[in-house]
């Protein structure tokens, strides 16, 4: 396949629907493992996602906006989501070591906080900071901690900031530094733009009025969370639905990236509820010999019970920032009209804030605002993000917070305790709801082994028996043949006799768990085997059918950015 014919059957590749009889259903690269990127993207342009309309928008429509049922249009044929611009795998494809976890995206260098230069003022957020190069000349954006809670902004930011590596999002490079005024120098350059709009030069008066609002060492130093300067021309924030018309490589809508969706489970378990576009950053770099669009999840501070500015407000978290009759009520009664959460005794610390796991409930939990990615969240989505949250172990969720340096080791236990107690409810919540095989493997001689999610998460029981239902599948026109159908006590199925040895051929297999417990496990998981000289390989596999389609869901996506 020429390189141009991989780019347009991206789609094709990755959606795994019924195909016209002429096209194969699998091809020899199946299941690919990184999204095709081919196309020059030299013409992409900066671009500012009104703050005000986005949340607006999202709150008055986007709130009432029905989700289509559509299977997410990025996976792979083995429902995976491939390497891309927009996403890594990392934990749960593979293993993350300590080590790996408490590096995170840092590749480079700390800050040398011998000297600061001040260029300019802090580019976005809320948190007080600023822009300036260090003693070694290169570029940060520096965040301090409000007043009150002291460590609780830097060390949400520099824990989320592992957290969200692991889990595959591009991350800007974070570490946590001290900022020493005595080391301070202001750019004869540097410029701050005034209330007015105009940019003036920054003055020490400037400087001053950023460190009042910072939280202050008893030796007179300050803590910041420093953001090393991307590579690239930067392009803006990017949108959760849609694609970017100038970027001839986004062809999938952004609502229908699953690793986009799944920020839903991701965020409802670190708390994450400032899903926006200005706390995204699009980045033109150089890949391959072309430039190509990176794609940054670049703010994931506002998590646990942490913003920018303090603590979050009691509502974050439960409701959008505006939920129509419930907030009406809430005014009408001065605030008298309670919700359980607003009653319940929550432990709270100063460099954390409201974080708990009692009550937590990962499906009824909301950002400030829903994204039409956050809508479009199926079951499938969450079943691939729920396993992602479960390849955290404890001790795993341990380092990522002991990166916070916490002062506090009550604080630091309990982050660590309330990420641990969602991350259970979060596999209890979504591990079974779905028939949960997993990593089906079929030996030369016709034995298929397979893995339960929710039994391996501990959140569900073994089923009494397992079935499976045999096809031969015929890859050219997607007809199929029975061959038998077998059963288990165990995660073990032989397969009947008769099953083909030619190189090349398929089967198909059903799977299916019959409990009880769960009947939905009884919908059976359909998997797809190709022969090769001694061996099978798993290139299909089926978890949750599409909503009915009413055209061919594998031609191109429209690009319906400014829809």
């Amino acid at each position: 396949m020429t390189r141009t014919a991989a780019l347009l059957a991206f789609v094709v590749a990755l959606a795994g629907a019924a195909l016209p009889a002429a096209t194969p259903r699998f091809y020899n690269d199946d299941p690919i493992a990184r999204e095709p990127e081919l196309q020059s993207a030299a013409g992409a342009q900066a671009e500012n996602i009104g703050l005000f309309y986005e949340l607006s928008y999202n709150l008055l429509v986007t709130t009432n906006y029905k989700a289509s049922n559509t299977r997410a249009q990025n996976i792979n044929t083995i429902d995976e989501v491939p390497d891309s611009s927009w996403f890594t795998n990392r934990i749960g494809a593979r293993a993350v070591s300590s080590d790996e976890l408490l590096r995170g995206p840092n590749s480079g260098p700390p800050p040398n906080p011998e000297r600061w230069v001040l260029i300019r003022e802090k580019s976005t957020g809320y948190a007080p900071g600023f822009t300036a190069k260090d003693g070694n000349g290169e570029t940060w954006f520096l965040s301090f901690d409000p007043p009150k809670n002291p460590e609780g902004a830097t060390a949400a930011m520099v824990v989320a900031t592992k957290l969200f590596w692991a889990l595959g999002y591009n991350q800007v490079e974070t570490f946590l530094t001290t900022i020493d005024p005595r080391n301070i120098q202001i750019d004869p350059h540097a410029t701050i733009r005034r209330p007015n709009g105009k940019r003036t030069p920054m003055t020490n008066d400037d400087l001053a009025a950023v460190l009042e609002r910072a939280a202050r060492n008893a030796n007179g130093t300050y803590r910041a969370a420093a953001g090393r300067l991307l590579q690239g021309k930067i392009l803006g924030g990017f949108r959760y639905e849609g694609t970017r018309p100038d970027d001839p490589n986004d062809i999938v809508p952004h609502e229908h990236r699953r690793e986009l969706r799944a920020l839903r489970v991701f965020g409802a378990w670190t708390n994450l509820t400032d899903l926006k576009a200005s706390n995204t950053l699009d980045a033109l770099v150089a890949t391959d010999g072309h430039p190509v669009v990176k794609h940054y999840l670049q703010d994931v501070g506002s998590t646990f019970g942490m913003a920018a500015n303090g603590p979050h407000d009691w509502d974050e978290g439960w409701e959008y920032s505006y939920e129509g009759g419930s907030t009406r009520r809430r005014m009408a009664t001065l605030g008298f009209a309670l919700k359980p959460w607003q009653t319940m005794r929550v432990t709270q610390y100063s460099s954390i804030g409201r974080f708990e796991g009692q009550r937590f409930d990962p499906t009824t939990w909301k950002p400030h605002t829903p994204t039409t990615a956050y809508m479009e969240m199926r079951e499938d989505d969450a079943f691939w993000a729920a396993r992602r949250v479960m390849a955290f172990s404890d001790d795993l969720i341990r380092t990522a917070v002991q990166a916070g340096q916490f002062s506090d080791a009550a604080a630091e236990q309990h982050l660590a305790a309330v990420l641990i107690q969602r991350r259970d409810k979060i596999a209890r919540a979504y591990l079974p709801k779905l028939n949960p095989i997993v990593n089906p493997r079929l030996s030369a001689n016709g034995s298929l082994t397979f893995e339960n999610a929710a039994v391996e998460a501990r959140v569900a029981e073994h089923a009494p028996a397992y079935h499976a239902t045999w096809f031969q599948f015929d890859n050219a026109t997607g007809q199929t043949r029975p061959l038998g159908a077998t059963r288990s006590t165990t995660t073990t199925v032989a397969a009947p006799s008769g099953l083909p040895a030619a190189t090349d051929t398929f089967v198909a297999v059903d799977l299916s768990g019959d409990t009880n417990a769960y009947p939905s496990w009884r919908q059976p998981v359909r998997v797809y085997f190709r022969r090769a000289s001694d061996a099978w390989s798993l290139v299909g596999l089926d978890r949750q059918a599409d909503r009915p389609a009413t055209a061919d869901r594998r031609s191109t996506p429209t690009r319906d950015h400014d829809r």
